[in-house]
């Protein structure tokens, strides 16, 4: 039985979180990783806004960066849980590296592994699966974000190939390397109105490098950047699917999309809530441990009722996806919904926990707290996901059965 049908049928006295030995060995390896190598440089390259392209090329090493592509194309051939598990053990550490995984991973990798051909799987795929070129996905623009339909890049077919003018915003892996542009795109464009998708590389003429983003509110370890399409001539072989088709695509991969942000959210608030725990007890103030008074236990307890309440909703979602297929946006919208929020509110309870200490990097959950409010705008705002859920409850009113 493969891994996605042994987590469908959940039987009971199964775990939700580790579910199969396959994915418990993955948690214990990708926190193994996290603890001894990420860990050590987490503080330090956030801090120095750059991109450690060594240690994200050691994710490619452990098989992470094509964790949901088949074996049979050089992947890990594992499914939505195992990438939450990923996302989870990582954004512990180091959001900033892991937002540059999901970019890289989920909205290239994942995205362009489920519709492209063998033959451009065959260009590509091995180059992004071992992190020898790091990619990223080109939707939002100066003027369109959550309005994807809003978008003005077009590209126009001239004989073989097309013609790509316009600028993509907040892209990231944008620059990876002191402001060189990231290796390979994956490219939403207009084509006679109608939305479709483009593999372009670094070289590309008409493909150029715009603004650099810099002091960021958090996640600076992670490069975002402008990047600009001048009249950029792109073969035919490059698109992906039929033209116009990749609407379908686009929102397909935005469900895996939220889900793994999800997931970084429970790393975030896990680390925190671990920060805070153990800070309260080792802290006196009047003479016994500050976890003994009313104003540090409801931080820290509602804290933790937060992050369980969202775990187990997480991986509820992860577990009955299939990301050959979509159907579950509801799901997805709703559980990064909440756990965004989760997240921001419990590093800023663990802010409070821990006073002036909490205001300083040296506990980190200040650097948490910067990464977790991003992911109320990043990936969808709190506010599309509110209208996506309206939306689609108004069609599916009995959702509860």
């Amino acid at each position: 039985m493969s891994t996605q049908a042994a987590v469908a049928q959940l039987a009971p006295g199964v775990d939700l979180y580790d579910p199969t030995e396959e994915v418990a060995l993955l948690r214990q390896t990708v926190r193994r990783f996290t603890e001894r190598e990420v860990e050590p440089q987490a503080l330090e390259y956030e801090r120095a806004e750059k991109f450690n392209r060594a240690l994200f090329r050691r994710l490619g090493e452990l098989g992470l960066l094509g964790i949901t592509v088949p074996e049979a194309h050089g992947g890990a051939g594992m499914d939505a849980v195992a990438a939450v598990v990923a996302h989870e053990e990582l954004s512990a550490s180091d959001p900033g590296l892991t937002l540059s995984y999901l970019a890289h991973s989920m909205l290239f990798v994942n995205n362009f592994f489920r519709n492209a051909n063998d033959e451009q799987r065959g260009r590509y795929l091995d180059k992004v699966v071992s992190g020898e070129w790091v990619a990223g996905m080109c939707m939002s623009e100066p003027d369109a974000g959550t309005d994807v339909q809003a978008m003005s890049t077009t590209a126009v077919r001239e004989g073989d190939g097309y013609r790509i003018t316009g600028r993509k915003m907040w892209i990231t892996n944008g620059a990876v390397d002191d402001g060189e542009l990231g290796d390979l795109f994956l490219v939403y464009a207009k084509t006679g109105g109608r939305i479709s998708s483009f593999v372009v590389e670094k070289g590309t003429p008409g493909f150029s490098l715009g603004q650099r983003i810099k002091d960021k509110l958090g996640t600076r370890s992670s490069p975002t950047a402008e990047l600009v399409f001048d009249q950029c001539a792109v073969p035919v072989a490059n698109r992906l699917g039929e033209e116009g088709d990749s609407l379908l695509h686009m929102m397909r991969n935005l469900e895996i999309e939220r889900l793994t942000l999800a997931a970084m959210s429970l790393g975030i608030a896990r680390r925190c809530l671990d920060v805070m725990n153990g800070y309260a007890i080792e802290r006196q103030a009047f003479g016994e441990p500050i976890n003994r008074f009313g104003q540090i236990q409801r931080h820290i307890a509602e804290s933790y009722a937060e992050f369980m309440v969202g775990r187990a909703f997480v991986y509820d979602v992860a577990r009955r996806i299939r990301l050959d297929a979509p159907g579950h946006r509801m799901e997805t919208d709703a559980a990064k919904l909440f756990t965004a929020t989760m997240a921001k509110n419990v590093a800023d309870r663990a802010i409070q926990v821990l006073g002036g200490n909490g205001y300083v990097g040296e506990y980190n959950v200040e650097r948490m707290w910067r990464a977790a409010k991003l992911l109320e705008i990043g990936g969808g705002t709190v506010e599309a996901h509110h209208k996506n859920i309206v939306r689609d409850l108004a069609r599916d009113p009995h959702f509860y059965r």
